[in-house]
């Protein structure tokens, strides 16, 4: 059992959960609230007190749930029976949380005390200085001179936002440090592991992690919690990875009561790593053979064009409606295996009361989700890349508590003179595999969706040309993601002349271009393959989709996501009136049945 001697001041915070006046909070200007004591004469109650040990008391906490024999230097405090005891220690400083509601506002000391360094009556294995510790130039020359008699102690810090002097003289002490900043000139051979309120990094691996506060717990607190656990993970020998998994669980896990001791980590990581062998599940499900998925992802422009081509009138009600109508069709789960839904549609409900990722689901059918935001120019150009990347990594979590298990997330390349350039291909591969990992993380299967628009004037070479060299940098910027392919499914276009080209590309010339392009270009041990219509009339995909299959077998499965190619049929049936819902189901079913015999080799 390691020995820790934890250098660093005891705080003692104080929450007081406040009346529910709402005129308590101004608005600064960056839109963040604070509480408004302003002196008025009112009166202030609190209904609710908290007090809990914070600064070094948290690491204490965390390691010694770690089972390491770790104590605080000068300080009374023990713990016995998975539980800080306190011995009457008095904390070297308070903070008061003013709680109202969901905000919070502080009251901090404006300087740290000084830190005490006693000199350790017992070997030590490690020195871990806490970022409540007030570091004095006598401090880090009572640490050195400690090092200097005890040459395997090793020392680890975690930095404060601004340091001073004497805390930069202590870093060049440090084998390990621990930061919310940026660090410049570090020594070598030192690790830094960076905390961010999103994501937690270290010797190149990353993990992404997210709390609710739903009991306010301080960020100071969280990210204390945070550092104390890579740390003793990482001196009980785990590897890297996974001591930023038991991190990201410690933080979310734990509340105001207390962290998480380690068996209830590690039983949580088991649970996770299990989680993440079910996205391989998830992706060959979504694959499973002789059957598709639907795109019923339309964005809000695009389900626009659709109804007031058909005169339908464009409201969630008529949008709700329509999406029933697909997604309640009789023996859907047939012939598709998933379904790409929108954002609104995630949240609606179907005829019978359910949302409808529970109706799908219910159904056997893999409820997904578009999660990009559409194309934008890139500046001073007429190229478009895909928006949507940031906050992404917020989002996703709901998804998946609302049962979404996959995403899909669509970049679109016109031909044409220059074009794609090679900036508007690198880009929005490196987008299209930074949304891949972000999924992964957070237990979502990814699509992949690298579009050569079909609406353009050029040639079947052309086309394959152009999509053989986009698919070639996708798959080069996924694997410098790591992202992790055999969870990963691509939804390609066919290869195909250009619908504007004066000749016209045949079945069995988009079958045997498609499959030779994909076979050179695509490794084989990607979840699957999926084809979008883009734009194609019905019959069309169908037969270019039964010549693609013609061309196989291919080293991964292959089939259909439709959506245009599917719908068109139905909608136009439907047109809004749901008298016709049965008709347009029927409409519906026959292109279903159409393209899941496509699939079948001839």
């Amino acid at each position: 059992m390691s020995n820790i001697l934890i250098i660093g001041n005891i705080l003692k915070d104080v929450y007081l959960r406040l009346d529910e006046r709402l005129n308590n909070f101004e608005v600064d200007e960056g839109g963040t609230p604070w509480l408004d004591l302003g002196f008025d004469g009112s009166s202030h109650k609190f209904f609710r007190r908290i007090s809990i040990y914070g600064g070094a008391a948290v690491a204490l906490e965390v390691l010694n749930r770690f089972d390491f024999s770790a104590r605080i230097a000068g300080a009374k405090l023990g713990f016995a029976g998975g539980e800080i005891i306190s011995n009457n220690q008095q904390a070297d400083c308070y903070r008061y949380m003013l709680c109202h509601g969901n905000k919070i506002s502080y009251l901090v000391p404006n300087e740290r005390a000084e830190t005490k360094w006693v000199m350790p009556d017992e070997a030590v294995d490690w020195i871990f200085v806490d970022r409540s510790a007030g570091v004095t130039d006598e401090l880090v020359k009572e640490i050195k001179n400690f090092l200097a008699m005890s040459r395997s102690t090793r020392v680890a810090v975690y930095a404060p936002k601004e340091p001073t002097d004497a805390d930069k003289k202590l870093l060049e002490l440090a084998d390990m440090i621990f930061t919310d900043e940026d660090l410049k000139d570090t020594k070598d051979g030192v690790s830094v592991c960076y905390i961010s309120d999103q994501e937690i990094s270290l010797n190149g691996h990353k993990q992404l992690w997210r709390i609710e506060r739903t009991d306010l717990m301080t960020h100071l607190t969280v990210h204390s919690i945070i550092a104390a656990t890579v740390f003793g993970a990482l001196a009980k020998g785990m590897s890297v990875k996974d001591a930023l998994r038991y991190a990201k669980i410690n933080a979310e896990g734990s509340s105001l009561s207390g962290t998480l001791p380690l068996e209830k980590i590690k039983e949580t990581a088991d649970t996770q790593k299990t989680e993440e062998t079910d996205i391989r599940l998830v992706a060959a499900t979504m694959m499973s053979a002789g059957k598709g998925i639907l795109a019923a992802d339309e964005s809000g422009g695009n389900i626009h064009q659709k109804f007031e081509g058909l005169m339908i009138p464009d409201d969630e009600q008529h949008r709700r409606d329509y999406r029933n109508v697909l997604l309640s069709t009789p023996e859907l789960e047939r012939y598709v295996n998933a379904v790409i839904l929108f954002d609104e549609t995630t949240r609606q409900k179907s005829d019978d009361g359910r949302d409808f990722v529970s109706f799908l689901t219910a159904h056997g059918i893999v409820p997904g989700v578009k999660v990009d935001e559409g194309l934008e120019n890139f500046p001073d150009s007429e190229e478009k890349y895909t928006k949507g990347i940031d906050g992404l990594k917020k989002r996703l979590p709901e998804y998946y508590r609302q049962g979404l298990r996959f995403c899909k997330w669509r970049a679109a390349f016109d031909i044409d003179l220059g074009k794609p350039s090679d900036m508007a291909i690198l880009k929005n591969c490196q987008l299209l595999a930074e949304y891949a990992k972000i999924c992964q993380d957070n237990n979502l299967v990814p699509i992949v969706e690298p579009e050569v628009q079909y609406d353009g004037n050029y040639t079947l070479q052309q086309c394959a040309d152009t999509t053989g060299k986009v698919l070639d940098i996708l798959f080069d910027e996924l694997a410098k993601a790591g992202v992790k392919l055999d969870a990963t499914i691509l939804k390609v276009n066919m290869i195909l002349a250009g619908k504007k080209y004066p000749i016209q590309s045949t079945p069995e010339e988009v079958g045997k271009a498609t499959a030779d392009i994909l076979k050179s270009h695509v490794p084989e041990n990607v979840a699957g393959v999926v084809f979008l219509s883009g734009g194609q009339t019905v019959e069309q995909a169908t037969n270019n989709l039964q010549a693609v299959t013609n061309n196989g077998p291919f080293p991964w499965p292959v089939t259909f996501s439709f959506s245009r190619a599917l719908q068109m049929p139905a909608l136009e049936t439907w047109k809004g009136d749901n008298e016709k819902k049965s008709a347009a189901q029927d409409a519906f079913k026959a292109r279903l049945v159409a393209n899941t015999e496509a699939l079948k080799k001839k």
